[in-house]
């Protein structure tokens, strides 16, 4: 809610002449259900540019998921009397869980780096509310370590040339979702650029949630922790005792 006011009150600023043309854009499903052998799968986000301008071009297209804010914490190994072990951790506190960014080229040659670091457009404009530390000299690696870290499982991309056209004016971009991300409320934020402004924005909510069993199952491990973690224990020494029983009748 709160980047979605910022997003408005951005727009607000741009040059009223830039107000000509606009973006219409939706998801193929605003909701994504998790069952126990939800493996990953694929949305469109499409969407099309009302009123562009025939005399050059339409401009740049630039398409972001980003999954809820999340806490992260990062530790830095060091080598003691020999053994590696876990030295130094800092958390992160508000990074989205997922960022999945699709442009018409590199975000490079559509705006400039302090236009991008408003919108938070790209990997490396990525930045915690706060941190476990006061100074950002010394949380910086340890946000580009987690960065890096969610590179390498595919929580965070970014594809400059994933927007397809289908059209002078329709596009789409496929945007996959592992099985590895987190639960709760996502936005697709689609961005219109020309001549390295922001000229319209549209932003769509998008869900992801368990449901049927998995979910009360879920649920009642967040809610109770310690009552599930005697529920499940109770069930693996239950399990245990009439696994041995059967072993004994057999023998």
């Amino acid at each position: 809610m709160r980047r979605a006011l910022l997003l408005t009150a951005l727009l607000a600023c741009a040059p009223c002449a830039a107000q000509a043309e606009d973006l219409v854009s939706g998801l193929s499903q605003d909701q994504i259900q998790i069952t126990s052998n939800y493996t990953g799968t694929n949305i469109v986000v499409f969407g099309a540019i009302e009123q562009p301008d025939p005399s050059g071009s339409i401009g740049d297209v630039v398409v972001l998921v980003r999954g809820p804010d999340t806490d992260v914490e990062v530790r830095r190994k060091a080598r003691i009397a020999g053994i590696w072990v876990n030295h130094n951790a800092i958390t992160l506190y508000g990074m989205p869980g997922y960022y999945y960014l699709a442009s018409t080229k590199p975000l490079s040659e559509i705006a400039s780096g302090d236009t991008l670091a408003r919108y938070a457009l790209g990997v490396q404009n990525l930045y915690p509310r706060s941190a476990s530390t006061r100074s950002p000299r010394k949380a910086e690696p340890f946000r580009q370590a987690a960065i890096r870290e969610r590179e390498r499982i595919h929580l965070y991309t970014e594809n400059p040339d994933g927007v397809e056209f289908l059209g002078y004016t329709l596009f789409r971009v496929s945007v996959p979702v592992p099985a590895t991300v987190p639960r709760g409320q996502y936005t697709a934020e689609v961005y219109l650029f020309k001549n390295g402004a922001v000229t319209s924005a549209q932003s769509t909510p998008l869900f992801v949630d368990q449901i049927g069993i998995e979910r009360q199952i879920f649920a009642f491990a967040h809610a109770l922790p310690l009552a599930y973690g005697m529920v499940v224990v109770s069930l693996a020494v239950l399990l245990g005792w009439l696994s041995s029983l059967v072993f004994r009748q057999r023998m």
